[in-house]
């Protein structure tokens, strides 16, 4: 898979770079403030789990030295992000009473999953074994942004995933569409 590595301001458009890195662009249309994790790319990980972390995503988690990551809540993959993510998800954490049931098992989950990846002088982070072994990550992967967000993949499983995710979309879209032709009646009428 393909994709284009810049940095832009003013959402996608005009978006360009390189081959085989992610892009990077700001919610905001700011360059610098909000900046995102985008596009989908394929990457070999070396004997030592290492996968080499693109220029962009170094700097969009600057002056963090690193990124963080646990097993997804969601699906069956690694998830990464800065501090955004972290802030992110503390935040949804806190919006559970302590001693709730869904907040221990967050907290769970994505705290006491998560582990701090500091990047080497090449740029790499070291995937963590247990990770790695959980999700059948060995030769490929496939990195997947997802705005302040990404997921790690093993490249198979992806392939099985981004379609169903791409089915999903559409009919999200479908549904979306026909609800503005034909909106739901209000209560009161």
């Amino acid at each position: 898979m393909n994709a284009g590595a810049a940095r832009v301001g003013g959402g996608c458009a005009g978006a360009s770079g390189g081959e085989g890195s992610p892009r990077l662009v700001s919610r905001s249309g700011l360059v610098g403030v909000g900046l995102v994790f985008i596009s989908t790319f394929e990457k070999q990980l070396d004997a030592k789990r290492r996968i080499v972390a693109p220029i962009e995503y170094r700097t969009a988690v600057a002056p963090f030295d690193g990124l963080f990551c646990f097993p997804s809540v969601e699906a069956d993959c690694i998830e990464g992000g800065g501090r955004a993510l972290f802030d992110s998800y503390c935040a949804l954490i806190d919006e559970y009473p302590f001693g709730d049931p869904a907040r221990t098992a967050l907290e769970t989950s994505v705290l006491g999953g998560m582990v701090q990846l500091s990047f080497d002088t090449a740029g790499r982070i070291t995937l963590p074994e247990s990770f790695c072994e959980l999700f059948g990550l060995s030769e490929w992967v496939t990195v997947v942004g997802l705005g302040n967000r990404f997921q790690i993949w093993s490249r198979e499983a992806f392939r099985a995933r981004g379609q169903q995710q791409r089915e999903t979309a559409q009919q999200a879209l479908l549904a979306r569409a026909r609800l503005r032709v034909h909106p739901p009646a209000a209560a009161n009428e």
